[in-house]
């Protein structure tokens, strides 16, 4: 496995912090190279039309005309003018991205994205989502989370609890009445009713926020605790009792089962319904492709590996999208006709591939990840985003087997770089790129001409089947 970020902390070595986070945000913006840039907290990447439709205005109006999707299925808005913020928030209260301005940087809660979508049988934990949300923006407490600490909600697929959250809902194959409750690191969990889910994920942070103060080290994350103050899951369950909320020990038995991001291409839905799955490629989008793709059904999800799932097609053709309201409008419904005239779903996903998604499994953008680079990141030593490009022109040997993520990091912090996974890692130094994977032997200095014989290399010996191993 690739070296983890500074952030992974080790309970052997406690992280002892002099200030609060610096983590962007919607309101707290952060100074980068190409501009201003802000953070949307969007929960369980649950966006509907009229609100996406108001993100892409301001991208176009406020910022560089791109939206990115992050590692958390939040959306992000580059290049904007350092005296845009009381514009920005009056377009996100307008979407009703703003509900508790002193929170907006708390709610980062990942859900599984197809929950309710396939023919899995799951529980559906859409519901999850908008009720911890709402306990979270009415806490007081809670508006002194880190805007790093993380939900993650699972509707049994193991999906999103891989995604090393700090607190983890999941919901009970087989038994849709009840949910295990446990936080980061924690081998036992708490079975509790569905119900109650929200609120005792909501009671897990505030145990978190207690153990933090106690230690005086303000940790941002559960992980960064030290050991004399790690979470308990015996204490949790007293608190929850005292919360008024029921709960058994058992043992966490929730595991990713088969691949944890959605596969690109239709998803069939147990109702007759079906569901369009893309990957933006780098997790940027144009906002004619963002324009786009909420246009053809009036809902989106944002997932965590930077992709879009669409829900709500008839399984022959898609939706027609809603009366435009702008010239700009216009032209995206114009493009959204394009995509629902086509005979199926399965042509309105060419036609979305057409645009530049990611729409096939076997697509080489599917499994490539990148930081921002230059020039928008100063610290970054190289555009990793053009290299990667560069690179992906060309042709790709076959693999062993499905290929391992390749991230591409600009420095030695590797932001957005893949969880829940190996990947092969590749980082710019002064010298050149370095080259870590799986039971691959280190590279370093190397040169944009030398890396595609090295991840050919790498892909002949390593891949997803081989990382398990």
């Amino acid at each position: 496995m690739p070296p983890q970020p500074p952030s992974a902390a080790s309970r052997d070595e406690p992280v002892i912090r002099d200030r609060g986070d610096a983590c962007p945000g919607a309101l707290r913006l952060h100074a980068a190279d190409d501009g201003f840039l802000a953070r949307i907290r969007i929960p369980g990447g649950m966006l509907d039309a009229d609100a996406a439709l108001l993100l892409a205005d301001a991208a176009d109006r406020l910022g560089d005309g791109h939206i990115d999707l992050t590692s958390r299925g939040n959306a992000q808005l580059r290049g904007l003018g350092a005296g845009c913020g009381g514009e920005l928030q009056s377009v996100l209260v307008r979407a009703g991205l703003l509900p508790a301005p002193t929170h907006e940087r708390v709610r980062n809660i990942v859900a599984s994205p197809l929950t309710g979508l396939d023919r899995r049988g799951l529980p559906d934990v859409a519901p999850w989502v908008a009720e911890l949300d709402r306990l979270l923006c009415a806490s007081a407490a809670a508006a002194g989370l880190s805007g790093r600490f993380l939900f993650a909600l699972d509707d049994g697929r193991g999906d999103v609890t891989s995604l090393d959250a700090d607190v983890n809902l999941a919901a009970r194959e087989g038994d849709g009445g009840r949910a295990l409750l446990w936080t980061a690191g924690q081998a036992d969990a708490l079975v509790v009713a569905a119900a109650d889910a929200p609120r005792a994920a909501l009671t897990a942070a505030g145990y978190f926020l207690d153990a933090a103060r106690e230690a005086g080290t303000r940790a941002w994350r559960v992980s960064e605790l030290p050991a004399g103050h790690a979470l308990d899951a015996g204490e949790l369950g007293n608190r929850l009792a005292r919360a008024g909320i029921p709960a058994t020990a058992a043992r966490r038995s929730v595991a990713p089962r088969g691949p944890a991001a959605p596969e690109p291409g239709v998803v069939e839905g147990p109702d007759g319904s079906a569901a369009l799955s893309v990957l933006a490629p780098l997790g940027r989008l144009t906002t004619p492709q963002w324009r786009l793709l909420a246009g053809l059904t009036s809902r989106m999800r944002l997932t965590p590996w930077r992709g879009i799932v669409i829900p709500g097609l008839s399984p022959g053709t898609a939706a027609e999208p809603d009366a435009p309201r702008t010239a700009r409008d216009a032209v995206t419904a114009r493009d959204a006709r394009t995509v629902r005239g086509a005979a199926t779903v399965r042509d309105a996903l060419s036609a979305l591939a057409d645009a530049g998604l990611v729409t096939r499994p076997d697509d080489p953008w599917r499994s490539v990840t990148a930081c921002t680079g230059r020039p928008g990141c100063a610290k970054s030593r190289a555009d990793v985003r053009a290299d990667a490009r560069a690179l992906l022109a060309r042709p790709v040997p076959p693999a062993a087997g499905p290929p391992l993520p390749v991230h591409w990091s600009g420095c030695e912090r590797r932001c957005g770089h893949p969880r829940g996974t190996a990947w092969v890692d590749l980082v710019a130094t002064p010298a050149g790129y370095d080259l870590t994977a799986p039971g691959a032997a280190p590279r370093h200095g190397l040169t944009p001409r030398e890396l595609p014989a090295a991840l050919a290399a790498v892909h002949r010996t390593t891949s997803h089947d081989a990382a398990k191993k």
